[in-house]
């Protein structure tokens, strides 16, 4: 349902087929077709399996593949991060450690293909937040590999902790683990919709015909100027945790291996600091940003990829502007901009640099012309 409501916002699914095929994995492809739910027409988005598949992988397999894969580093970071939060609920509840954690259905491609291709849809229409409604599970009884479950399943109900759930007397398995962890995993906040300008609007069609409609719909759009929402206003201030090492005896070249496997690892931030260590020596002091859940997976890289043998940890408290994206239309093409507020008064204008670098390769424009127009033509349209 995801891959379809994404889809029917504007992506064609020959793109997005060009995209999956970028994974080193063969026999398959995604498949649309218009169909009505209960009079709303929706978006089937179905993955067709041309091979004989095995749906028996290991969260370490998943992310090899993930990660050998010519996809971007923002894609292959979101899918992953998706999996290893999967993983995560999976061992939780049969009580095991997530390297050994084997996923039965959601580790055959359909499954694979349904993350990646999320976050591939996501990267593409540049979404900024996500902000999820309350979450029908539906009720009754669902058979998966180890027998008749409820609904919702254990490791469902676990990956919706802290999220708005809700049940009816609709029998059936409403949302699946699968669609959990990427709900939970990219949700900014969860309840009421935030003020915003909609722009556009997808249906994706689920397999049930059911009561009500079967579908799942998004709205993208843009948060309202200066009318930030009661969700978003409790978003600007998170508790997090510093992780903090001094290494002085490693190559250094291996810092960048480090930060990119720490940022696989659902790091919000990694960053070092030069430092100089007893007897003068230079040093490098490596610094995590992370929420506390996560902090098991930190502490491997840790110590399996530094030559660490012990670290800081303490919690801090992050505060953060509120943030927004808006549309210009330079001469030479759309680029998107960032905004930043404080007390609702814009403090911070950045146009995208990715929109800025495409365009200045295409037309052969200096990068800062294109920066710099995308400034004006906002600031002359903001107010009309």
């Amino acid at each position: 349902m995801t891959l379809g409501a994404l889809l029917s916002l504007g992506i064609s699914v020959e793109e997005l087929n060009s995209e999956l095929y970028k994974l080193p994995l063969k026999g398959f492809e995604v498949a649309v077709k218009k169909v009505n739910k209960r009079g709303i027409e929706a978006t089937k988005a179905d993955v067709v399996i041309t091979e004989e598949d095995s749906p028996h992988r290991g969260l370490t397999t998943i992310k090899n593949i993930i990660n050998e894969s010519s996809l971007n580093q923002k894609v292959k970071d979101t899918a992953v991060k998706i999996f290893t939060r999967l993983g995560e609920a999976e061992a939780k509840i049969h009580g095991t450690t997530v390297d050994k954690i084997h996923f039965h259905e959601v580790g055959a491609i359909d499954a694979i293909v349904d993350i990646v291709g999320t976050a591939i849809l996501l990267d593409k229409l540049q979404v900024d937040e996500i902000y999820i409604s309350s979450i029908h599970t539906g009720s009754g009884f669902v058979a998966c590999q180890h027998g008749m479950m409820p609904i919702p399943a254990p490791a469902t109900l676990e990956l919706l902790k802290g999220a708005s759930i809700y049940s009816t007397e609709i029998k059936g398995e409403l949302i699946t683990p699968t669609g959990a962890a990427i709900l939970s995993t990219l949700a900014n906040g969860f309840g009421k919709m935030p003020l915003m300008k909609v722009d556009r609007i997808g249906y994706g069609a689920g397999t049930k015909d059911l009561s009500i409609p079967n579908v799942l719909r998004v709205s993208l759009g843009y948060l309202q100027a200066g009318e930030r929402s009661k969700v978003n206003n409790v978003l600007n201030e998170e508790k997090q945790w510093v992780l903090e090492c001094n290494i002085d005896d490693m190559n250094h070249e291996f810092m960048e291996f480090v930060m990119e496997k720490l940022f696989q690892s659902g790091a919000k931030d990694v960053y070092i600091t030069p430092i100089q260590m007893k007897k003068n020596r230079p040093a490098l002091k490596l610094s995590v940003l992370y929420a506390k859940d996560i902090e098991p997976a930190i502490l491997s890289v840790i110590f399996k990829e530094t030559t660490s043998i012990g670290v800081r940890i303490y919690p801090v408290e992050k505060i953060m502007l509120k943030r927004e994206s808006q549309k210009v239309e330079t001469p030479w093409g759309e680029v998107n901009i960032k905004l930043a507020f404080y007390q609702d008064e814009s403090v911070n204008i950045s146009p995208e640099y990715e929109d800025c670098k495409k365009i200045a390769q295409e037309k052969g424009i200096p990068l800062k012309v294109i920066y710099q127009k995308a400034i004006v033509i906002y600031e002359n349209n903001k107010d009309i």
